[in-house]
């Protein structure tokens, strides 16, 4: 499992430099607090979702450049799996709801200080050890459950993926300039 964190450690440098900057974003946007993640899901400070959105449309801009460009082959699509997708959803919500981080915000939650953050970081990883001694029962009963395969708008749906990722960055940026931001130096979405 870890031979191949040795065998290339420029790897591990790059992705440890990834998430430093990536941890030094979401504390400078303030969606490591307490108090932005359940302001977002009491549908009181929409800047998690400002944050998301502007990453979904950064990300998809960026990787599919990088394809048309030949920087990379392509990505990686996993198969759906709905029943999977909804229980993990509701299950991340729920967490979320309770402890008011999502997991990236709690780990960056936790190195900036935050104490509480650390209950969340024990209870994601004794989940993560329940769901690992559960995985067969949940690949055998659950998983296959609504599950779609390989599937992808376009696939699905008809048309090009450039005119998909096109009209779904439309959408992203539509809804950034519609949604409430904060007023700059104050805490008070405007």
């Amino acid at each position: 499992m870890f031979e191949q964190l040795v065998s290339d450690p420029n790897a591990v440098l790059l992705g440890a430099l990834t998430g430093l900057v990536f941890g030094f974003l979401l504390e400078r946007g303030n969606v490591s607090r307490f108090d932005t993640i359940v302001g977002q899901l009491l549908l009181r400070d929409h800047t998690m979702l400002r944050v998301m959105l502007t990453a979904i449309v950064v990300g998809s801009v960026g990787v599919h450049g990088m394809i048309q460009l030949g920087w990379i082959d392509g990505i990686a699509i996993k198969g759906a799996q709905l029943a999977a997708n909804a229980l993990g959803g509701a299950t991340l919500g729920v967490g979320m709801a309770v402890l008011g981080y999502c997991p990236g915000t709690g780990v960056v939650a936790a190195g900036a200080g935050s104490r509480d953050a650390w209950t969340g970081l024990l209870g994601m990883l004794a989940g993560a050890a329940v769901y690992a001694e559960l995985d067969p029962w949940f690949a055998q009963n659950l998983l296959q459950v609504g599950a779609l395969g390989k599937v992808t708008l376009p696939g699905e749906l008809g048309g090009s993926t450039l005119g998909w990722v096109v009209g779904l960055v439309g959408v992203g940026i539509a809804l950034l300039a519609l949604l409430p931001g904060r007023a700059r130096g104050t805490g008070a979405a405007t």
